[in-house]
């Protein structure tokens, strides 16, 4: 179904034409909300940007590595995330790793421990206090991100949040020591402006590195 995204599409629109007229104006409109919400973000949250970039510059400057982890289409942002650090366009490769890119691991603590535990899990058995765990979550709430943010804490890991709406439950966690929300009430713009956000800490930590 498309209805959600392109209502037009599932009326009794039979004109071609016209058809295709709304769809370029509903892209467009898209794309101007996604730069809209992107610029205010990043300028409104440009110091809390920069104080995660500069946290997690000393981190890698410590030998530390970053575990990068999220759910459905932040799964991806998060694969994207470890890519850009690992292989970066420019500068110096990180040490980076998403923590729901093996599927085998994340079955098995799935079925085994539960889908709460399969981040926190893994980064008891990788991640140690000079590492970096960046969770991303539309909704701010998950809870297997929660969860692994507070065993991320307790170990001395630095932890980074990036949420969406108000920035739910990860908004009021004292387990995060950098969260950055976006506020907008669409899971699509918002997952298109954590993105940036991700470039925007690489681009920090490459800042801070001598």
């Amino acid at each position: 179904m498309t209805d959600f995204l392109y209502p037009f599409i599932e009326g009794d629109e039979r004109d071609a034409s016209a058809l295709l007229t709304d769809l370029a104006n509903s892209a467009e409109a898209k794309a101007t909300q996604s730069s809209a919400l992107r610029a205010t973000t990043l300028t409104d949250s440009a110091a809390a940007i920069a104080a995660a970039a500069a946290a997690m510059a000393e981190r890698f400057a410590a030998g530390g590595q970053l575990f990068v982890f999220g759910n459905g289409g932040s799964a991806t942002d998060a694969a994207g995330a470890a890519a850009l650090f690992v292989r970066p366009p420019s500068g110096h490769p990180l040490p980076a790793r998403s923590l729901a890119a093996d599927e085998a691991v994340l079955t098995a603590l799935g079925n085994d421990v539960g889908f709460d535990l399969v981040f926190s899990r893994q980064l008891i058995a990788f991640a140690g206090p000079t590492d970096i765990a960046l969770g991303l979550s539309t909704s701010g709430s998950s809870e297997n991100l929660l969860v692994a943010f507070g065993e991320a804490h307790r170990h001395g890991v630095l932890t980074v949040g990036l949420a969406g709406f108000d920035g739910g439950r990860m908004g009021a966690s004292s387990d995060i020591d950098h969260c950055i929300v976006v506020r907008a009430d669409s899971v699509h713009r918002i997952q298109e402006t954590q993105a940036a956000v991700v470039v925007a800490l690489w681009e920090g930590v490459h800042g801070h590195r001598p």
